[in-house]
Parts: structure tokens; sequence; C-alpha cells
């Protein structure tokens, strides 16, 4: 029973050194990630939000007539960095993924004090209230985010600089003073239901493969032996 423990306790600790490992080279990718598709994403949101009618007076609305134009407009009108508006909280977002591995990596050892194997049911519960938090913790950003990629809104006159620290900040505090503290969640339990679902079967399928991975080593070990 003992060295069942033990086996098992090294196999969360390698797999906390294998998550470690992949987490470096991950952020990079995120961060090279989010300077190539940001544009395309400013484009898909204004796509996505033309014709909406807003109650909000700070919005401007948009009228594009397709991909190509929208493109056109915004370097046009704005210039070619427009196409990065939301860059700065999209690169802050890249570390949901580090967050959401944090807390499951701490829910999984605690949970493997108790008992000597995690069932998939455990797997999976983990795996959602990890992404849950990660996405809870960084959802406000998401709005802001969302926010900046739109861009016909009317910024904080003193630092119009899309984007900035300062605006984020800006931003963050104009929604709350209208909205709330809620309103910088708005629409948050949809995002629950997509990420976490998401993010519970991702972990689900990574600890059969890390678990299979061991096994195959385990044997060729012996085997050479």
């Amino acid at each position: 029973m003992k060295h069942w423990c033990v086996a098992l306790r090294r196999q969360s600790l390698k797999g906390s050194i294998l998550l470690s490992l992949c987490l470096s080279p991950f952020l990079f990718k995120g961060v090279v990630n989010v300077l190539l598709t940001t544009p395309l994403w400013v484009v898909n949101t204004r796509l996505k939000l033309q014709g909406a009618k807003f109650r909000n007076e700070d919005i401007v609305p948009t009228n594009y007539n397709g991909i190509i134009d929208a493109f056109h407009q915004i370097i046009r009108d704005e210039g070619i960095l427009a196409l990065w508006n939301g860059t700065f909280p999209s690169l802050l977002l890249v570390f949901n993924p580090a967050i959401q591995f944090m807390f499951y990596e701490g829910l999984k050892r605690q949970l493997l004090k108790k008992r000597m194997k995690l069932s998939s049911v455990d797997v999976f519960i983990i795996g959602a209230i990890a992404k849950a938090i990660a996405t809870t913790v960084t959802y406000p950003l998401q709005t802001v985010q969302s926010i900046l990629r739109f861009g016909h809104h009317r910024l904080n006159p003193e630092n119009r600089t899309l984007g900035s620290l300062r605006n984020i900040l800006y931003l963050l505090h104009q929604r709350v003073r209208r909205f709330g503290i809620m309103g910088l969640y708005k629409g948050l339990e949809a995002k629950l239901l997509q990420t976490a679902l998401t993010a519970a079967l991702m972990f689900l399928v990574y600890e059969k493969l890390t678990a299979a991975t061991f096994t195959v080593m385990g044997l060729k070990s012996a085997h050479k032996r």
C-alpha cells in the first residue's frame, strides 16, 4: 500500500515537473500567437458587433463591407497600430493557463494525500474547478480586451493610447462606476460553461496520456533490465 502511494506521488511530481517544462515554451508561443492573431481578432470583433444597438453612449457604431474593407478602414482611419488594439490585456491573459495548471496541480496533490489514486470523475471535477478559478480571475481583462478590440470607444482624454495600462484601468473604473462590480463579469456564466467543460475534458485526456506514457516507460525500463 505504502509503495503504491509513494509511486503515485512520484508520478504526480513528475507530472508537475512536466507541466513546468511545458509551460515556459507555451507562454512564449502564447505571446507570439497574440501578436500574430490580434489583428484578426480585432476585425472579427468589429464585424460581429456591426449593426448592434448600444445603450452605452461611449461606443460609436461601425460600418464595414467585409474583412478586407474592415482592414482598409481601420488602417486608413485609425492607423495600422489600431489592428493591435487590446494586445496588452491579451498578453496578460497568456497567464490564464498558468493559473489554471497551478490550481489543478494544487487540488490534485491535496486529493492524493487522502486517496491512492484519482478517478476520472475526480480529474474532471478538479480540472473544471481550476479553469473556473482562472477564468473568473482574468475575466475583467477579457471584458476590457473586447472593448479595446472594438476600438470605437471614447477613451480617457488624458491618454488615448489604446491598450495602455492607464486606459485599461480607466475602462475598468468606468465599467464599475456605470454597472457596478458585476459589470466586469457580464457574460461570465456562458464563458465558464464553455471553458470549464473544455478544460475538464483536456485534463482528463492529459492524465490518461500521462499515465499511459509512464506505464510504457516503466515497461521499457523493466524490459531493459
